[in-house]
C-alpha cells in the first residue's frame, strides 16, 4: 500500500541548543500534493526545520503532527510517509550504487522479480545509468549527490524531504533534477526540499517558503 497523508501542521516549533536559538517560532501547514521549497539565508534554520520536520530532532516548543499524530522518525509509521535526505549518505565502500539501491528496496518491501527494472528506471531517470556498477567512493560529487538522491526517490514515501538537493550539481543537472521534483506531485507524493537556487525555486515549486534572518 503506498503511503499517504493529508496535512503535516509545524505548529511555532523552536529548537535552542545552550541558549543559541537554531530555529526561531517557525509554522508551516504541508498539504498532500504541494512541492514547497525553503529558502533563506544562512543559519535562518532550514536545516533544522528539516530535522523536526522527519522527526530526527525534536523541538525545543511549539509541536508538530502528521495527521494529528506526532512525528518521530523512530515510529514505522513517520518512516514509511516521509523519505529524508538531509546531509551526505555514509554507504558502504565495498557496495556499488546498484548494490545500495538494491538493500534500499528490498528493506522497503520491493518485489524481487520487479527490483532490477526499478533500480535502472530510477537510475535512468536521473541520467546516472552508466554508474550502477561503480563503488560510491568512485563518483564526482556532483554523480554522488545524484546517486543518494535515486536511494531515496526509489523507496516508497509520500513525502520527500531534501536538503538543498541541486547542490554541486551543474545547471543541466539541476534543470533535470527540477522535473523530477514536478513529477512527484504528479504521482499524488509531496516535496519539502532547501533550495539556494532562486531560478530553479520559482521553475519547480508550488510555494516557495522564505524563512526570515534569525538573530
Amino acid at each position: 500500500m503506498t503511503p499517504t497523508f493529508t496535512k503535516i501542521v509545524a505548529d511555532k516549533v523552536t529548537c535552542t541548543v545552550n541558549k543559541i536559538v537554531l530555529l526561531p517560532p517557525t509554522s508551516l501547514t504541508i498539504k498532500a500534493g504541494e512541492n514547497i521549497a525553503i529558502t533563506g539565508q544562512n543559519g535562518c534554520g532550514k536545516t533544522t526545520f528539516l530535522r523536526v520536520l522527519t522527526g530526527n530532532l525534536r523541538p525545543t516548543g511549539g509541536k508538530i503532527t502528521r495527521d494529528d499524530q506526532p512525528i518521530d522518525e523512530r515510529d514505522p509509521a513517520t518512516r514509511q510517509v516521509i523519505a529524508p535526505l538531509i546531509g551526505p549518505v555514509a554507504g558502504f565502500r565495498d557496495l556499488t550504487v546498484a548494490d545500495h539501491l538494491i538493500m534500499v528496496d528490498q528493506t522497503w518491501g520491493g518485489d524481487r522479480e520487479g527490483a532490477c527494472e526499478r533500480i535502472a528506471a530510477v537510475l535512468n531517470r536521473l541520467d546516472i545509468l552508466q554508474f550502477g556498477n561503480r563503488f560510491m567512493h568512485e563518483l564526482s560529487s556532483g554523480q554522488r549527490q545524484l546517486a543518494e538522491l535515486s536511494m531515496v526517490l526509489l523507496r516508497p514515501s509520500a513525502l520527500l524531504v531534501l536538503d538543498e538537493p541541486e547542490q554541486r550539481l551543474d545547471e543541466g543537472r539541476r534543470t533535470l533534477l527540477g522535473e523530477v521534483l514536478r513529477e512527484r506531485i504528479k504521482t499524488g507524493s509531496s516535496v519539502v526540499w532547501v533550495c539556494h537556487d532562486k531560478a530553479m525555486a520559482e521553475a519547480s515549486a508550488t510555494r516557495i517558503v522564505r524563512f526570515p534572518q534569525g538573530s
